[in-house]
């Protein structure tokens, strides 16, 4: 599932092709992805994509009020608004030519004042896409943690130093810090050797000032190589990223440590995959605590 780099990756090449355009009307496929597909249908046109950005693991396309000609409904709809849009697991956004023929899979178009289609596909449609008003947007983000790019060390300190969940949990829990997945949670943990299984509160201020930096560094680098690839990822221009081949322990279960040269295991940890050194990533007293929550990973057959 795409990450803050991936999202990042799709949202600048975006903002590089679509800022400024119009939205003049709106087909749908499959919609069983989408808050509400009237919403789409009925706003959208007659409004330019003013901004894009990245919120956690969204994107958001800011909309501008439709035009003086437009008909205008008697719930605002004349004012600002915004399209979020989660691209799931295999979901892609890019802009295609009109006259090119629509790939498989292909749920939305939105036709631009270029002559071009804002094209939104995804063979398993586990993404999300929602118009929502300023109110509504505003309330949706509440519920979403600190951008871990921005996040100071305090702030930091103060979001996972006073919880007793594990530090892999907390890194993927998406009200503590909004975009981190399971990739680059293993991957900083590792850098900052730091078990994943570790407690929040247990961590010192030493560890928990070297895990901000490591995964800010670690995020900074993924963005500049356009994310990681691992099966279905491409950014807007349909293109694979590079990081993958910068993982130092994700996706590398038996393989050597590049620090020490143990063995990678993988262990789940609060109902996760966690990959990790067991050398370098020392495992906590008693195994990681409760019963259930740290066990090995067992293949399928």
């Amino acid at each position: 599932m795409p990450e803050l780099p991936e999202v990042e990756t799709v949202a600048r090449g975006l903002r590089l092709s679509i800022l400024g355009r119009r939205i003049l009307s709106v087909t749908l496929g499959k919609t069983d992805f989408i808050d509400d597909p009237a919403a789409l249908e009925q706003h959208l046109p007659g409004r330019q994509i003013e901004a894009v950005e990245r919120f956690g693991k969204f994107m958001l396309l800011r909309l501008s009020p439709v035009q003086a000609s437009a008909s205008v409904s008697e719930n605002g709809d004349a004012a600002r608004a915004s399209l979020l849009v989660h691209l799931g697991m295999t979901g892609q956004l890019a802009p295609s030519p009109a006259a090119q023929p629509h790939a498989k899979h292909t749920h939305v178009c939105m036709l631009l004042d270029d002559g071009r289609e804002l094209r939104y596909t995804d063979p398993r449609r586990f993404g999300r896409m929602a118009y929502l008003t300023e109110a509504s947007l505003t309330e949706e983000l509440t519920a979403f943690g600190a951008d871990p790019l921005e996040v100071s060390a305090e702030e930091f300190a103060a979001r996972i130093g006073s919880r007793n969940a594990r530090i892999k949990a907390l890194l993927l829990d998406q009200s503590v810090l909004r975009g981190v997945g399971n990739i680059y949670a293993d991957e900083s943990l590792w850098r900052a050797k730091i078990h994943p299984a570790r407690v929040g509160a247990g961590l010192s201020k030493k560890e928990m000032a070297t895990l901000r930096k490591v995964l800010q560094d670690i995020l900074q680098k993924a963005i500049v190589l356009r994310g990681s690839s691992i099966s279905d990822f491409l950014d807007a221009n349909g293109e694979p990223g590079e990081y993958q081949q910068h993982h130092r322990v994700y996706g590398r279960e038996g393989k050597r440590c590049y620090r020490c040269r143990t063995t990678i295991r993988r262990v789940i940890v609060a109902g996760r995959s966690s990959h990790f050194c067991p050398k370098c990533q020392s495992v906590p007293r008693g195994g990681g605590g409760k019963r259930g929550t740290l066990r090995k990973a067992t293949r399928k057959k």
